[in-house]
């Protein structure tokens, strides 16, 4: 059968990775997809050392690769928001199927990118960019296709788990192992996107709007990082039962959709507890099938390329099928428009259990004043630790709340911190149990 020609834009890490796989494995991937797949062209502002491109056009200028008449599909994996929006957009405006491993571009443009794509009736495929090699989409999005999706957690950040893995084994600060993180080039040197869970967000976003039908809604994710994170939080967290993991999730309720990143203490027999180090798992709830988990790496040259050529195989098998009778972009018919009858619900109202750590001046009444406005927001205490005395006479204080409104808990903490005898803010971690129950 004809060739698939592709166009890959960007030669770095993935792309470069995505060429070598692409190359080594030609024959392997001609025979499932049923036809080559051969690379017609390279953008790229520089060159690749660990690829050889001999014999295949390379160019600086990316858009050139998206109006080629010779390019079937453009891989886009230059990475970014505006640049890449422009690509994909001049690609799709020349009748090219799109492959990308840009979360931020789907999370943020994707709702725009899709409508573009189904008024040109090409396939625009992403799989690469939720959770690198794990093929996590394609189960959501087709295996899991029979079930009503009730939740999804995951670990979809693994320098954020890395950094929480050696927090707990090594007893080590975050800042200490986030240098040693950079170090070892898991972590940029500009750590934000990672640590305070904006890419985890986009992840999130993208696997949401997948499971339950809405439209892409990054914009209304909760997000919070691991930055305040301490030693003793995360020996804490162990005393009780739990471990620290920097968790997307979103639920559904009667009242709307949760969409949320932050740290939470999980319970340590739950499977996601068991993930360390850079490794990524994404915990899915179905009526139908009960539990499942998708773990592996999610992130890297080649893990990553593996989505990427998995996409172009699919491209391939579905290049002569009539649009209408492929997987829509995000599982749904009418995706594109969406569904409006699931909000996402605001933060205030979701509702969860807590794990509070307070330092209080050590003089009688003070954990009596404290279970008090507690308990005036009906937040009713599961567990209690309190600790020996630091210098200045500060008691650490350890809670471990039953389930509350989250619009409850930040007037108790709004009151506690009011307080003369608690010294500096009050740390807060949600709680999940992750049960199959729930």
């Amino acid at each position: 059968m004809k060739p698939v020609r592709v166009g890959i834009c960007g030669l770095g890490t993935v792309g470069g990775g995505t060429f070598n796989v692409l190359t080594r494995n030609a024959e392997d991937i001609a025979r499932r997809a049923g036809r080559p797949i051969v690379i017609e062209q390279v953008g790229a502002r520089r060159t690749n050392p660990d690829c050889d491109t001999t014999g295949v056009d390379v160019t600086e200028d990316i858009f050139a690769v998206a109006r080629n008449p010779d390019v079937d599909v453009l891989v886009e994996l230059i990475g970014g928001y505006d640049v890449a929006r422009d690509l994909v957009l001049t690609a799709i405006e020349h009748g090219k199927h799109v492959v990308t491993a840009n979360k931020a571009l789907i999370a943020v443009y994707g709702n725009e990118i899709f409508q573009a794509a189904h008024a040109k009736g090409v396939i625009v495929a992403f799989e690469a960019a939720v959770a690198g090699g794990i093929p996590v989409i394609k189960s959501l999005r087709e295996g899991l296709g029979a079930n009503r999706i009730q939740w999804l957690a995951g670990i979809i950040n693994g320098t954020g788990n890395y950094i929480l893995t050696h927090m707990r084994d090594e007893g080590r600060a975050f800042e200490d192992v986030l240098a040693e993180a950079q170090a070892l080039g898991y972590a940029e040197s500009d750590p934000t996107f990672d640590v305070e869970g904006i890419d985890a967000a986009h992840k999130l976003t993208i696997l949401a709007s997948i499971a339950y039908g809405v439209p892409l809604q990054f914009d209304k994710a909760y997000t919070e990082g691991i930055s305040r994170i301490t030693a003793d939080d995360v020996e804490q967290a162990d005393n009780l039962g739990y471990i620290i993991k920097h968790l997307g999730i979103s639920k559904r309720t009667d009242a709307g959709l949760e969409l949320r990143v932050h740290p939470t203490l999980i319970p340590k027999q739950r499977l996601l507890a068991s993930v360390h180090g850079v490794k990524n798992a994404i915990a899915i709830m179905g009526d139908a099938v009960g539990p499942t988990l998708y773990y592996g790496a999610g992130a890297g040259a080649e893990p990553t390329a593996s989505a990427v050529v998995a996409d172009l195989l699919d491209v391939a098998r579905d290049i002569t099928t009539a649009h209408r009778y492929r997987v829509p972009y995000l599982a749904f018919s009418g995706i594109v428009e969406g569904d409006e009858s699931l909000p996402i619900m605001p933060m205030e109202d979701i509702v969860t259990a807590y794990y509070l750590r307070l330092l209080a001046v050590d003089r009688p009444g003070v954990l009596a004043r404290v279970a008090t406005i507690l308990s005036e927001q009906g937040i009713s205490i599961e567990a209690i630790i309190q600790k020996e005395a630091t210098e200045g006479e500060l008691v650490p204080i350890i809670l471990l709340t039953h389930r509350t409104r989250e619009k409850n808990m930040n007037e108790a903490i709004r009151q506690l911190e009011s307080l003369a005898d608690i010294a500096g803010p009050v740390t807060r971690i949600r709680v999940e149990s992750l049960d199959e129950q729930e």
